[in-house]
């Protein structure tokens, strides 16, 4: 249970920070944080958990990460579903109360409310098979960053700014086509309150980062020493 709650903290926070920082500040102009402030906001959030929780939860903070650790020898079956559904139920408590936040200004216009999309939804204009590509090579680089990162003979204590600075680059390549997802968790937290379009296309915001993520298993477990 220990471990559900750090899980369910660090989504809220992930959720909370980065796409916090997407609808409140870059929303803004003139307060000049941008794309940039946005791809950092995301990898200071898994930056700060990853020592404020890994010790107890191993700081997933999203389904594809549990999955694509569970495929690489890492993480145990049994405990799968139970971060899965903690890291959404955390997304969407963090997404709830960056609701509250942003609708209390008159004439807010939340717009896709940071939610995660293509063609259309895309910021860009990109196409679905555009964000599915992304989408999946993204994570599966995610994941295998993780996984060497934290590999038992791997430097000691330095696996969250491994982690941390991976996914800032990850969003700097990917916001202009997908908003970037590469977590499940958090599509799902945005859309829910995004709904119509965002919501249609949660599907793909599930496949591709799962895809990835089990690919990257795979790849690591054929590449890595013996433990």
């Amino acid at each position: 249970m220990k471990k559900l709650i750090a899980e369910f903290i660090g989504t809220l926070w992930l959720v909370l920070g980065g796409c916090g920082s997407a609808v409140l500040a870059a929303a803004f102009p003139e307060l000049g944080i941008g794309f940039v402030g946005v791809a950092l906001a995301f990898g200071l959030t898994v930056l700060t958990m990853a020592y404020a929780i890994g010790h107890i939860s191993g700081c997933h903070l999203n389904p594809a990460v549990t999955i694509g650790l569970w495929v690489g020898g890492r993480f145990e079956s049994k405990d799968v579903i139970g971060y899965v559904i903690a890291q959404v139920l955390g997304g969407l408590a963090g997404a709830a109360i960056l609701y509250v936040i942003a609708t209390g200004k008159a004439g807010v216009d939340l717009g896709g409310f940071a939610s995660n999309g293509y063609g259309e939804a895309s910021p860009g204009g990109y196409n679905m098979v555009s964000a599915l590509v992304t989408e999946v090579v993204m994570t599966f680089m995610f994941l295998t960053i993780i996984l060497g990162s934290t590999y038992p003979k791997s430097p000691a204590g330095f696996a969250g700014i491994a982690i941390g600075l991976c996914l800032v680059l990850i969003h700097l390549i990917s916001i202009p086509v997908t908003n970037t997802s590469v977590n499940p968790a958090r599509s799902t937290s945005q859309a829910i309150f995004a709904g119509g379009i965002y919501l249609q296309q949660l599907w793909l915001f599930w496949l591709a980062p799962i895809v990835g993520a089990v690919l990257a298993g795979v790849v690591y477990k054929y590449l890595s020493p013996n433990e």
